[in-house]
C-alpha cells in the first residue's frame, strides 16, 4: 500500500528540533588532529588537459558549429604523418573535443594511476562508447605531470525516435578509473627548513590553536609546538626522514577538543533553506509578521450587437485587482539555546523565505546573536 508523503514546514521544523535536541545533549567530542588540521605542503594538485574522444556512434561534435574539434583532429593527424589537404571540410560525427581533469595526490610517483573526469566542451550529444586519446595533463605551472588515455564510462543513457527523446542522467561527461599515469612528481621536502614543520588548521581559531599546542607538548613531554597565529602551528620535528614520518603520524592521532563554532545563520537564497548552529541565541524582542498578497483576475466578456445591427462582436476584458493582507500581531521571541530559538520562530508561522527577512530584521535590531551568511 502506498501512503502519500505530505510534509509541512511546521512538521519539518519540529523534526529539526528533536534531532538538534539529541545532538545538544551529547558532550563535545575530541577529534584527531588529522581531522582539523593539515601539514603545510601535503595537499593535492589539480591537473587539466584538452583532448579528443573518438569512436562515438554518430553523437560527436558537429564540426561546423565546433570548428576547434576539426582543427584539433587535423593537428593530431599531422603529428602521425597524415596530411589533410587545406580547406577540407571533415564532416565527422564520431569525434568530440573534451576537457580532462584530475587530482594529483601528494607524494605521487611516476607510474602511479589516477582517476580522471572527461567532459565535453562542444555540442556532442553523448560520449557513451568513446575512447579518450592520449591527453597531456598539466599543472598550474604549465608542466605536464600525467598522461591520460582510455575508454570512458558514461552513467547516462538516452534514446530518440520519431521526434521523441528520453534521457536518464548526463551523457556529456564520463569517468575513467585509473585513466591517467603520473609522469612527473611534485617536489616536496618536508622539514627542509631546519627540520621544522608547519601544521595548518582548517578553520582559523586562536582557542583551538592553543589547545592543539598544549595537547602536542603534553604528548611529547617537551615544548615541540608553538602557535604562530590562529591557524599556523610550528613543530620542531626530527632530522631524519623515517623519524619525521613517525613524528607526523603521532601528531595526527593526538585527540583535541576544538572550540565551539561561532554563532552563525546560513541562508541558501536558491533553495530557501535556513540553517543555524547550536550557538545561536535570541535576546528578547517583539516581532509582527504578516503577508501581503495582490490578486489580479481578468475575465473576458463578449459584447454582442443586436440582430441585424451594424455593430461588431468584440471581446472586452474585465480586470479586478484585490489586495489581501493577513492580520499580524506582535509576538515576543526569545531563546537562550537553539531549541528555544526554533520554537520562537516556529510560533510566527513563517515560511523559510519569510524567516530570512525576520532574521535579518532581528540581526539589525541587535536581538539575534549570530552572523548571517547568504550562499
Amino acid at each position: 500500500m502506498m501512503f502519500p508523503k505530505v510534509f509541512s514546514i511546521r512538521s519539518l521544523i519540529a523534526l529539526l528540533v528533536v534531532v538538534l535536541s539529541c545532538l545538544l545533549a551529547l558532550p563535545a567530542q575530541a577529534e584527531r588532529i588529522r581531522e582539523i588540521a593539515n601539514f603545510a605542503g601535503v595537499r593535492d594538485n589539480v591537473l587539466v588537459g584538452y583532448g579528443l574522444v573518438v569512436g562515438l556512434d554518430g553523437t560527436g561534435d558537429q564540426t561546423m558549429q565546433a570548428p576547434f574539434t576539426g582543427q584539433s583532429l587535423t593537428n593530431m593527424l599531422s603529428q602521425l604523418g597524415i596530411t589533410v589537404p587545406p580547406g577540407t571540410n571533415m564532416q565527422l560525427r564520431n569525434v568530440a573535443a573534451v576537457m580532462v581533469t584530475a587530482d594529483l595526490p601528494p607524494f605521487s610517483r611516476p607510474g602511479q594511476r589516477l582517476d580522471i573526469n572527461v567532459s565535453s566542451i562542444g555540442n556532442a550529444r553523448s560520449l557513451r562508447g568513446g575512447t579518450l586519446l592520449m591527453t597531456p595533463l598539466k599543472g598550474a605551472d604549465g608542466d605536464t605531470y600525467a598522461i591520460a588515455q582510455g575508454n570512458l564510462l558514461v552513467a547516462g543513457v538516452g534514446a530518440e525516435a520519431g521526434g521523441a527523446a528520453v534521457q536518464i542522467n548526463q551523457q556529456a561527461g564520463g569517468r575513467i578509473a585509473g585513466g591517467a599515469m603520473v609522469e612527473r612528481e611534485v617536489p616536496l621536502d618536508l622539514g627542509a627548513n631546519g627540520g621544522f614543520l608547519e601544521l595548518e588548521l582548517k578553520e582559523s581559531d586562536f582557542g583551538t590553536a592553543q589547545r592543539v599546542v598544549n595537547a602536542i607538548n603534553q604528548e611529547f613531554g617537551r615544548p615541540v609546538a608553538a602557535a604562530r597565529n590562529g591557524r599556523v602551528i610550528t613543530l620542531e620535528g626530527p632530522a631524519t626522514d623515517n623519524a619525521r614520518v613517525n613524528f607526523m603520524a603521532q601528531v595526527e592521532n593526538i585527540r583535541v577538543t576544538p572550540m565551539d563554532a561561532p554563532a552563525k545563520v546560513v541562508f541558501n537564497a536558491r533553495t530557501g533553506s535556513v540553517v543555524m548552529n547550536s550557538a545561536v541565541t535570541l535576546r528578547r524582542a517583539a516581532v509582527a509578521h504578516g503577508n501581503l498578497s495582490i490578486v489580479i483576475d481578468t475575465r473576458f466578456l463578449v459584447s454582442q450587437p443586436p440582430p441585424f445591427g451594424d455593430g461588431e462582436t468584440v471581446v472586452v476584458p474585465d480586470t479586478e485587482i484585490e489586495i489581501q493582507e493577513q492580520d499580524a500581531f506582535l509576538r515576543v521571541v526569545e531563546g537562550a539555546d537553539l531549541v528555544d530559538v526554533v520554537n520562537a520562530l516556529n510560533a510566527l508561522g513563517a515560511t523559510p523565505s519569510d524567516l530570512m527577512a525576520i532574521l535579518e530584521a532581528l540581526k539589525a535590531s541587535g536581538s539575534l546573536r549570530a552572523d548571517l551568511e547568504i550562499i
